[in-house]
């Protein structure tokens, strides 16, 4: 009888002590929703705010801007100062304009993005992409070409977004090759996925920057915002998908949109 009681009394205390480990688990998880909770509410407050204040900004900066061109036709070219000053003044309205194409960047990336798919070929999408882009590659010497393609590659896409995605990528291939080279576009289905490929035969990317590159405002560029790589893979993420980049420095970088095919509701 003796050892049916310490049997139940041990049984009994054995249920107390994983009761409290459970309801300490749950606990911290409720505190750590509760923080995470917290902290996207901060962070949606501070997007809200620094979105409102990118829009005050570029209104003085178009008044700026406009004044600036009104002050130069206004100018007499007899002046014997005329050319130092037209110079000046061109300098600050290039500033200008630069600091409106920084704020519409930011706008664009911090902004809400709507998501409104459609099963489209992205082959189909890319040859587009070729015939808009190729003006300004040739312009560049570099030779822009797509893959042929096996079959269709059809995914439920934003053709919108994912056509501003990739000519994101395209654009930083571009960068890459001052010297000319070629780049190429090409689209696939691996392992249930749709992937769309924009290979350059660029500089490559320095292995310590690799996990860096798709960081807003982070650039190894001169003039660059530092948005475009991080638009794209925030565009892919709104797809449920994901971006990665394969490169190797002297020869050039694979950059891989990674799109689901039959995507979770």
């Amino acid at each position: 009888m003796g050892w049916l009681l310490c049997g139940l009394l041990i049984g009994w205390f054995s249920s107390l002590i994983v009761a409290a480990i459970v309801a300490s688990v749950a606990y911290r998880r409720v505190i750590d929703l509760q923080r995470r909770t917290l902290q996207a509410e901060r962070l949606a407050e501070l997007g809200v705010l620094t979105g409102g204040l990118a829009h005050e900004i570029k209104n003085p900066l178009s008044t700026i801007g406009l004044n600036l061109q009104l002050l130069q036709e206004d100018l007499d070219p007899n002046n014997p100062y005329y050319g130092r000053i037209i110079n000046r003044l061109g300098t600050v309205q290039r500033e200008a304009s630069r600091l409106k194409e920084i704020l519409d960047d930011f706008l664009r990336f911090a902004g809400r993005i709507e998501i409104q798919t459609q099963p489209t070929d992205l082959n189909a999408l890319l040859e587009e992409l070729v015939d808009f882009f190729t003006p300004q590659a040739q312009f560049q010497h570099v030779q822009l070409r797509l893959k042929a393609p096996e079959g269709p590659v059809v995914a439920p896409v934003d053709v919108r977004l994912i056509k501003q995605a990739v000519l994101n990528l395209m654009i930083n291939g571009l960068q890459a090759m001052s010297t000319g080279g070629e780049l190429i576009l090409a689209a696939a289905l691996r392992d249930q996925e749709a992937v769309i490929d924009v290979i350059d035969t660029g500089s490559g990317i320095p292995p310590e920057t690799l996990d860096k590159i798709f960081q807003a405002y982070y650039t190894m560029k001169k003039g660059g915002t530092g948005l475009g790589l991080a638009m794209a893979k925030r565009i892919a993420e709104e797809h449920g998908g994901s971006i990665s980049v394969r490169s190797q420095p002297g020869k050039g970088s694979d950059f891989s949109i990674h799109l689901p095919v039959n995507p979770k509701t």
